[in-house]
């Protein structure tokens, strides 16, 4: 069982524009033309929920995140329901949403392919459980902050701190296709251009750091801090003013099978290959 930790809604969303990037590629991805049930699951403060409710205007929207800091944060005034829930924990009725998307959260669930099945079932036949989850634990902004926290100083205090993992895109893929599903996965390695002092740690102390800051007494923080600081400057030297983030991220858009009269009736899986990628909706 890791160490409880609370997430920060304000620092979470530092580079916002650059964390919306990967949300609106996976949902431009999914070809549900009229769902009437759309889920986010691990939905964070809510920026990123209310616009599945502008790309289905029809559609009841729920966002569900274990995080009530992050929940009061949500809007409250936009039509979207907002709710307190742990992905482990969550039932909907079988077959009741049709549109159930996940963005960065099933990396903070050891071993979360054994989720999918029931994911999978709570969506109606013919419809779309799209998630995205980092791909970059093997990069110095994950491999410093383990390697900091494993010196002796700090060892005795991250010891079972929550730290997030992931498959690679085929593990997904097969997983997905074994439950009948119809799988588009892909991987994307995004350069983030951030800028500021010391940008990379401000990206990472709001997401993958923050439960192993979060376990540090607070003077044993700000020396851990500091260390973690001057390696990742230097793992990511400034260049013309600003630093390069690199961040592969792994995508995975499935349909779920539906009887075969319907299917024949509703023509091919219909993914939208042609779609536009700049998602027009997301700037409504």
């Amino acid at each position: 069982m890791s160490q409880p930790f609370a997430w920060d809604p304000d620092r979470y969303s530092a580079f916002a524009d650059e964390r919306a990037r990967p949300f609106l590629d996976l949902v431009t991805r999914i070809g549900a033309d009229s769902p009437a049930t759309v889920v986010d699951l691990g939905c964070g403060p809510g920026n990123l929920t209310m616009l599945l409710a502008t790309r289905w205007p029809g559609a009841k929207v729920l966002g569900v995140d274990s995080s009530e800091e992050m929940v009061r944060a949500a809007p409250t005034d936009a039509g979207v329901e907002f709710a307190v829930g742990d992905i482990r924990n969550w039932r909907e009725s079988p077959g009741s949403v049709d549109v159930l998307v996940s963005n960065a959260a099933l990396q903070w669930l050891p071993g979360h392919l054994d989720l999918l099945p029931a994911l999978v079932g709570s969506v109606s036949p013919g419809g779309w459980l799209a998630f995205q989850v980092p791909g970059n634990f093997d990069e110095p902004s994950h491999t410093i902050r383990r390697d900091l926290a494993a010196e002796p100083a700090y060892a005795e205090h991250t010891a079972g701190v929550a730290v997030p993992d992931a498959h690679d895109a085929a593990t997904y893929l097969h997983t997905l296709r074994d439950l009948g599903c119809e799988v588009d996965a892909w991987e994307t390695t995004y350069l983030h251009v951030l800028t500021g002092p010391d940008p990379v740690f401000t990206w990472v102390s709001g997401t993958g750091s923050r439960p192993t800051l979060q376990a540090l007494p607070d003077d044993l923080r700000v020396e851990f801090e500091e260390k973690f600081k001057r390696r990742l400057r230097e793992a990511y030297p400034e260049r013309s003013g600003a630093v390069v983030l690199p961040f592969r991220r792994v995508f995975v858009v499935a349909r779920v099978p539906q009887p075969a009269r319907a299917a024949a009736a509703s023509g091919s899986s219909r993914y939208p290959a042609d779609r536009e990628r700049t998602a027009p909706w997301s700037t409504a």
